[in-house]
């Protein structure tokens, strides 16, 4: 049985196991509200690794639709300021909080049979490396995927990005700027403080979506908060800056902690429709060989599997 979306074993929560610590170096420099802000999880993150275990986050998220939001900044309209957006929304007072609140996208519209498998790349201490072994297994089975690519990792593997960047098959998408839970009041998931207010959530997406934009020529149209948190405000604010915010259905490798048994597990059971998932920053764990495992009974039992671009408008 795949996980619950709620267990989520710390797969996006930033533990130093999972490589998604936020932290001060080793990344696009962010808004200086920011980073300053981004400090206060950065002295969690020893204790993250222990969070692995729960079940449940100790604030438990709130049930809500999972009708996505379409977002608000067609292509031609001028991206909303910072100053714009505060503006709009600095008076809101969030009504959800969780990894399945209102403007998160969890699955595949109904009646996608196929699968989305995603890969998030979180950058800081310890998240940084490469599984070169899990992107060749998907090239030479011709599997697309979308990579959730964190501005931190970029800029610690230029080389790495310009070549999945020019793949065809693999669509990228944005995994914030230092990785932080997206939140207009400061909630915190798994130990790392959220972004503090909307002018924090801009600096969170706005910075890698346009650090994004200038190395690929084109905007992103997809965005992963660190740990898959969001409140309904912060995915309000994601819309506007013409990005849709992104969950997951099914957790594939318990934030890179899963053996490669487990992960076939995982996979192996996610339903038609399924979004799933994994880490592409931790060669040498359970993520690739698990993906190698399953990925093949899948496409012999007819299992095709998209971008989420080529299902979601």
């Amino acid at each position: 049985m795949a996980l619950s979306r709620r267990a989520l074993l710390a797969a996006v929560a930033g533990s130093t196991l999972a490589g998604c610590g936020p932290s001060a170096g080793g990344g696009a420099a962010a808004p200086a509200a920011s980073v300053a802000s981004a400090s206060v999880s950065e002295a969690a993150e020893a204790s993250e690794a222990s969070a692995i275990s729960a079940a449940t986050p100790s604030e438990p998220p709130t049930p809500a639709p999972t009708t996505p939001t379409t977002p608000t900044a067609a292509p031609g309209r001028p991206e909303p300021t910072r100053a714009e957006l505060v503006a709009r929304y600095g008076g809101a007072e969030p009504k959800q909080w969780g990894m399945e609140v209102t403007g998160v996208i969890t699955e595949l519209p109904a009646g996608e049979i196929a699968m989305a498998l995603t890969f998030d790349a979180c950058g800081g201490p310890g998240g940084n490396g490469y599984d070169a072994d899990l992107i060749d297994f998907l090239r030479k089975r011709s599997v697309p995927a979308t990579l959730f690519l964190n501005a931190r990792w970029i800029d610690a593997n230029p080389d790495v990005f310009e070549q999945l960047a020019a793949d065809p098959l693999f669509e990228i998408g944005n995994h914030g700027t230092v990785h932080r839970p997206l939140s207009v009041t400061g909630r915190s998931a798994y130990g790392i403080a959220g972004t503090g207010g909307v002018g924090e959530v801009y600096d969170e997406v706005a910075g890698n979506a346009h650090k994004l934009a200038g190395l690929l020529g084109r905007p992103v149209r997809f965005f992963r908060s660190g740990t898959a948190h969001y409140d309904d405000v912060a995915a309000r604010v994601v819309a506007d800056l013409g990005e849709r915010a992104a969950g997951f259905t099914v957790n594939g490798d318990g934030g890179a902690t899963l053996s490669a048994v487990e992960v076939r597990q995982e996979i192996a059971a996610a339903p038609p429709g399924a979004i799933v998932i994994c880490h592409m920053n931790h060669p040498g764990g359970g993520t690739a060989p698990g993906v190698v495992a399953a990925v093949p009974g899948l496409l012999a039992a007819g299992r095709r599997f998209v971008r989420l671009s080529d299902v979601m408008r």
